[in-house]
């Protein structure tokens, strides 16, 4: 029993430790693809795997580089209300009134997302092979974050409102009982974004404005739900994992009124679009010889020692999961 007990543990931890989940990022990223040009679809068609798989690679540098976590969230209620018009949208002019320290503390999620299209643009025009499939695998994560309410408010994981586990309720257990079967993602394909910095900035502004609805309408549903119908035992690798039930689930979903699938396809169409709006700013470089490409044994042994450094990690990172 004991140790069953330590394994339930290590379970439950290992659960909290990824935003969106691995299964909603990795298919986000995936979908994203399919909205590309044919120019781009013949370079990221034949990557799919890479793009899909690696789509958790940020989160997993989060136990082992310590400025990467910040790059994930923004609590942007600590600016004021909204729409946080004292918070400017520039970053220099950001640090100039609040100080790097500040911006760090509280998140610096839609500048990061700002900072990987320009590495995006930059591997393009040195038609890169691996430095594009990273950046496009980064910028799709945490696209996919800035579009989680919770990512954009101090209340992160409920901790506030006793709440706590909130986070991964959300953008974890209700597309993986929910998604692929209800979740419609046809969606329509890339377009140039001409402003990315006010378009991301609205992405996020959205998420913050629905973080009270994602708080509230949980709260007053769990006063509906007793505890042995709130959570339920189900099978997770083996193991007996005690999780949300998949009624309390669809309740959520419905109170909701569809916004995870809502702010899963605003993710899928902002990805495509600026992994799109990248190439353009790049020239348009052709792809079709890259599609040939292949990693190469220094790319290999890095990714190697990356899986081995996240298995072993040497940070404690803000739980918001």
């Amino acid at each position: 029993m004991k140790r069953f007990f330590l394994l339930f543990l290590l379970v439950s931890l290992s659960l909290k430790s990824f935003c969106w989940g691995f299964f909603a990022h990795k298919k986000i990223n995936n979908y994203a693809v399919f909205l590309l040009p044919p120019q781009m679809l013949l370079f990221y068609k034949p990557n799919i795997e890479f793009i899909s798989e690696h789509a958790v690679d940020p989160d997993r540098r989060r136990s082992v580089i310590p400025d990467e976590a910040a790059k994930h969230y923004i609590d942007i209620d600590h600016y004021g209300k909204y729409p946080f018009a004292g918070l400017p949208r520039i970053w220099d002019s950001a640090i100039a009134k609040y100080g790097k320290d500040t911006l760090t503390a509280y998140g610096i999620a839609p500048w990061n997302i700002l900072g990987t299209l320009t590495k995006l643009t930059e591997a393009f025009k040195e038609k890169n092979f691996s430095k594009i499939l990273r950046a496009s695998a980064d910028i799709g994560h945490y696209i996919a974050d800035a579009h989680v309410p919770l990512h954009c408010c101090t209340n992160h994981n409920g901790q506030l409102s006793d709440q706590k586990g909130i986070h991964a309720f959300w953008e974890s257990r209700v597309p993986e009982l929910l998604a692929d079967k209800d979740f419609d993602f046809f969606i329509g394909k890339a377009e140039y974004i001409q402003r990315p910095g006010e378009y991301i900035w609205n992405r996020v502004l959205e998420s913050a404005k629905a973080s009270d609805s994602v708080l509230l309408i949980e709260k007053e549903l769990s006063k509906q739900f007793p505890s042995d119908k709130k959570y339920s035992f189900e099978k997770r690798n083996g193991l007996n994992v005690r999780q949300y039930s998949s009624a309390y689930t669809i309740a959520y979903n419905n109170r909701l009124n569809g916004m995870v699938e809502r702010r899963m396809r605003s993710a899928i169409y902002t990805i495509a679009s600026f992994w799109y709006t990248a190439w353009v700013n790049a020239g348009q470089p052709d792809l079709k010889q890259l599609s040939k490409q292949k990693f190469s044994e220094a790319d290999l042994k890095e990714f190697e020692q990356f899986n081995q450094s996240w298995k072993n990690p040497g940070l404690k990172v803000r739980e918001h999961e």
